[in-house]
């Protein structure tokens, strides 16, 4: 019976991603989700927290939710600080699952942002996978325009992260959810196979569907 439902989650996954319209709505999505957080001072992301950050995950309606078996699964993008400070980086596309086992039905979405604060975060978010909480220290975020509440935790984290939900955004703790880069999107986006490192540490053009997102990382975080 355990192998039957696990079976049946894997094609419902699957289906859920097949049935995506391609990267360019979830750009538009991400770049929505990320300017309406940030356009709401009192309860953003703290800008100091924010201009520290070296990247940036966006993950705009992570999906939760099944019948007997939940999981958790979403697809979104990763933009990292350029070499001179100034600017972002073209997006890397990224898929986030995880999943537990219980009696749940129904379902949420929920908008995912991770801060990248330092360059060992940076390297462990650009390989082919990690484990949040198990690869790389992990921490929820303080939220609102005074970051100095944060705990010891806080300040040692390699990823801040932070929820969304039916309009109420709060630092959440993501222990356990996995990340690893989507080569199908990045075909999609760039025309040939290319892997994130190569992406959002070299000096590649960005693709007109992602004008949106740099437009609104720049305007809030852009170290001119």
């Amino acid at each position: 019976m355990k192998k039957q439902i696990v079976v049946i989650a894997a094609v419902c996954l699957t289906a859920a991603y097949a049935a995506d319209q391609g990267p360019a709505p979830r750009l538009n999505a991400a770049a929505d989700v990320f300017t309406e957080i940030m356009g709401t001072a009192d309860k953003a992301i703290p800008q100091e927290l924010l201009e520290k950050a070296a990247c940036v995950v966006i993950v705009p309606g992570l999906k939760k939710g099944a019948f007997i078996f939940g999981g958790k699964y979403g697809k979104g993008f990763i933009s990292c600080r350029k070499e001179n400070g100034v600017g972002w980086s073209a997006p890397g596309a990224v898929r986030m699952e995880g999943g537990s086992f219980g009696f749940q039905i129904g379902g949420a979405e929920t908008d995912v942002v991770m801060l990248v604060i330092n360059k060992g975060g940076v390297d462990r978010l650009l390989g082919s996978r990690f484990t949040l909480g198990g690869d790389m220290s992990v921490a929820a975020g303080p939220v609102g325009r005074d970051a100095s509440a944060q705990t010891d935790a806080r300040l040692t984290a390699q990823i801040l992260t932070y929820s969304r939900q039916r309009g109420v955004f709060a630092g959440v703790s993501l222990q356990g959810a996995t990340m690893r880069e989507d080569d199908d999107w990045n075909k999609a986006m760039y025309g040939s196979e290319m892997h994130n490192k190569a992406i959002v540490l070299g000096d590649i053009a960005p693709p007109a569907s992602a004008e949106k997102l740099l437009a609104a990382l720049n305007k809030y975080s852009s170290r001119k």
